[in-house]
């Protein structure tokens, strides 16, 4: 699959491609969140054309990205609109699952990289301010027996992120790790059991 990358869009790396190859596997209705060029959606869509893929991101120059990439590669069956999380999803509507590679970095005030490629870094100051508002509003996004499949890193507490999903009714299981330098990055999919 071709992709270009737009200025200022965050350009896959490691983490991305990680999410990518797992994520290729999942059925059904599919949301990719903070969906960037759209790597993960739409590798999704190419391998499963009865999938119906959607990408989100609140980087506006992301979702023209996305929607560019699926065009050059002709895939149909992946729709990209931007929204923080779950702002612009309505309510009701349900996914099979839902992908999430979060801004993991830890980052302090004078940290932040200037315009809408910050949202794609920017953690908060334990690297988890944007993956704890995701996991409060997830739940009401999945079908019954849905999932999630999450990029997770040792730098913003993976043991933490394991728990979490627990408590919240999920079986969690990390289908792979790799070692990069300062760092450990894990794929978790965590399965509903409501």
């Amino acid at each position: 699959m071709k992709l270009e990358i737009f200025e200022g869009v965050y350009e896959p790396a490691e983490d991305s491609f990680m999410l990518a190859e797992h994520a290729k596997k999942l059925k059904g209705k599919i949301l990719d969140m903070g969906t960037g060029c759209g790597i993960v959606a739409l590798t999704n869509a190419k391998e499963n054309r009865k999938n119906f893929v959607e990408g989100c991101d609140v980087n506006e120059k992301a979702v023209e990205n996305a929607k560019h990439n699926a065009r050059i590669n002709r895939i149909k069956n992946a729709r990209f609109f931007v929204s923080d999380l779950f702002e612009n999803i309505p309510k009701n509507k349900k996914y099979d699952w839902i992908v999430f590679n979060p801004p993991y970095l830890p980052t302090g005030k004078n940290e932040k990289i200037k315009g809408g490629l910050n949202a794609a870094f920017d953690g908060g100051r334990s690297g988890r301010k944007v993956l704890d508002r995701f996991l409060k509003g997830c739940k009401e996004h999945l079908k019954k027996g849905g999932g999630l499949m999450l990029l997770s890193s040792s730098l913003n507490g993976h043991e933490e992120t394991l728990k979490k999903l627990e408590r919240m009714g999920f079986r969690v299981e990390v289908l792979c790790e790799e070692r990069f330098f300062f760092e450990r990055l894990y794929v978790v999919r965590a399965q509903s059991t409501m």
